[in-house]
């Protein structure tokens, strides 16, 4: 069954001078106006389609690609306040409306806000929220397993690191000691499961799989070749100064040195690490 607020492959079931019908299956019968007819396309045809209300209250098709779906998380700025609620700018002609019920806080002209869109039961229209955690349950069960890539959006700052929404379902939190690039509220990442803890909670990190760590590990290997063999980095250094020499997390680093520990490629001593044998 077809909803709105997605994208669909559908096809061309008739042309008219104001663009072309396609078939919604359930939905019925919808238009793809004119300006977003592409040349050549014919009855028979199936085009990639978004499917929305446009300000008629209409359900119609666009070509274009807004910021966010039905069921998903983005960060999107206020373009207007009104007496209805907040508009949002997804890139359609007809900005997304987050009601006054929906927002967390009152949104502000200007400002953007991380949210969530979904159907709203009563009139079928898109509408955004800014209740986060009306639809992320960090409660609920969960199968996430460690060294899991996961899909995260970036949600609040705290004292420990980020907070972040693990595939559109769960609550993370991403230590600051694990996050070496800017991040940015309602940012996209793959991150990975670090830990789960025995109350359930659910520790991330952006460095993970095998492809990572081997390369963090050639980054020190290499690092260290130009210290000739020395460096006075170990687990106690301050985070800063691992992040100014190697351009990584302190995590990062902690977890690429005990591998090259125990594939026997350098010593760990008390004031820093050294390469044991040349390494090409």
């Amino acid at each position: 069954m077809l909803t709105i607020g997605q994208n669909y492959l559908l096809p061309v079931i008739k042309r008219v001078e104001f663009g072309v019908f396609l078939d919604a299956q359930n939905l019925g019968e919808i238009l793809l106006p004119k300006r977003y007819v592409p040349e050549g396309l014919v009855v028979g045809e199936s085009i990639d389609v978004f499917i929305h209300h446009d300000s008629e209250d209409r359900l119609i098709a666009t070509t274009r690609r807004p910021k966010i779906q039905a069921g998903q998380f983005a960060f999107l700025q206020v373009v207007q306040v009104t007496d209805v609620g907040a508009f949002l700018d997804w890139d359609l002609e007809k900005n997304l409306l987050a009601p006054f019920a929906e927002q967390h806080t009152p949104f502000e002209e200007g400002k953007s806000y991380l949210i969530y869109a979904y159907i709203d039961s009563r009139d079928g229209r898109i509408v955004a929220s800014s209740k986060i955690d009306k639809f992320v349950d960090e409660n609920k069960a969960h199968d996430f397993k460690p060294n899991q890539p996961v899909n995260l959006t970036v949600g609040s700052a705290t004292d420990l690191g980020f907070k972040v929404v693990i595939n559109r379902t769960h609550w993370g939190l991403l230590h600051k000691d694990q996050v070496f690039q800017y991040l940015s509220f309602g940012q996209k990442v793959q991150g990975y499961i670090y830990g789960i803890r025995p109350d359930g909670k659910i520790n991330l990190t952006l460095n993970g799989g095998q492809k990572t760590r081997d390369k963090d590990s050639r980054i020190i290997i290499d690092y260290l070749k130009k210290q000739k063999g020395y460096a006075p980095l170990h687990d106690k250094t301050n985070a800063n100064v691992i992040s100014v020499e190697l351009g990584m997390s302190k995590g990062a680093f902690k977890k690429a040195i005990g591998n090259l520990y125990k594939q026997h490629v350098i010593t760990i001593e008390e004031s820093g690490i050294r390469l044991k044998n040349t390494i090409s």
